[in-house]
């Protein structure tokens, strides 16, 4: 029996992924549960931002987003600064960086033998050895997210900012999403659902979704197993009823290679 990855992620991730995971013979299909939304203020911040970039010593981005909304916003002409870091949790962060043209010598993150890639893994393993005594520090994000590695560096001596880049919002269902979705239950054995945020579990089972106002739906999206990206994320999934989660690294092969467990 062939299993269907169902990649969650927000859009392009979603389509890159899925395309990626078919190159290595698995099946995947798109079902955005995130979408990620830019505003004239965010644009007009990333902007400024962007003309005073090299005052920072370290510019953390919190997800592939960040990456793409903070590059989307770069006015004409600027370029990554040589003495800057650019910090990333992970390799689709990682990945994002460099297809923007920042040097791979600039780019710190978790190695990729890593346990785990979060904001812990990040300071555990490339941050914590570095002077940090008023240093400047900028961490692009969405509205709103996780504290801690802000709180980290800012006990270490630095000084840092948050920057907003982006929203994060709720998918809108009525029709091809929630047609995909009932697809997805239709057969719960053949799907395995990829959760790479909790913020999409929270939105696959809002009160305003699909699966909140017909039983039979929810327990069949509760049905289809899941492959969970970081600890945090698995745990959101058990609290909010699936019956099987499991723990998998945030990488193509890992994840066809889950998959395949499950044919």
């Amino acid at each position: 029996m062939t299993v269907t990855v169902v990649v969650t992620r927000p859009q392009p991730q979603a389509d890159d992924w899925v395309a990626r995971l078919q190159a290595l013979g698995q099946a995947a299909r798109a079902l955005p549960l995130m979408r990620i939304e830019r505003a004239a203020a965010f644009d007009a911040d990333v902007a400024r931002t962007w003309a005073g970039l090299a005052r920072h010593r370290l510019v953390m981005f919190v997800s592939p987003n960040a990456v793409l909304a903070f590059f989307a916003g770069r006015p004409a002409g600027l370029r990554w600064p040589a003495a800057t870091l650019a910090g990333a949790t992970g390799p689709g962060t990682v990945a994002s960086l460099q297809a923007q043209g920042v040097d791979t010598a600039c780019i710190v993150s978790p190695p990729k033998e890593s346990a785990t890639f979060d904001a812990e893994s990040l300071w555990r393993h490339a941050l914590a050895s570095r002077d940090w005594a008023g240093q400047s520090v900028l961490v692009v994000r969405g509205e709103d997210g996780r504290d801690w590695l802000a709180d980290t560096l800012a006990r270490a001596g630095a000084s840092v900012a948050c920057l907003a880049a982006y929203r994060r919002v709720p998918p809108v269902w009525p029709g091809v999403l929630a047609a995909a979705l009932d697809q997805v239950a239709a057969q719960p054995a053949r799907h395995v659902w990829l959760f790479s945020s909790s913020q999409c579990i929270t939105h696959l089972l809002a009160p305003q979704a699909p699966a909140a106002a017909d039983a039979a739906l929810r327990a069949a999206v509760l049905a289809v197993p899941v492959l969970a990206t970081h600890p945090r994320i698995a745990d959101t999934a058990r609290h909010g009823g699936f019956h099987r989660v499991v723990p998998v690294a945030p990488e193509p092969v890992a994840v066809a290679r889950a998959a395949a467990c499950r044919d």
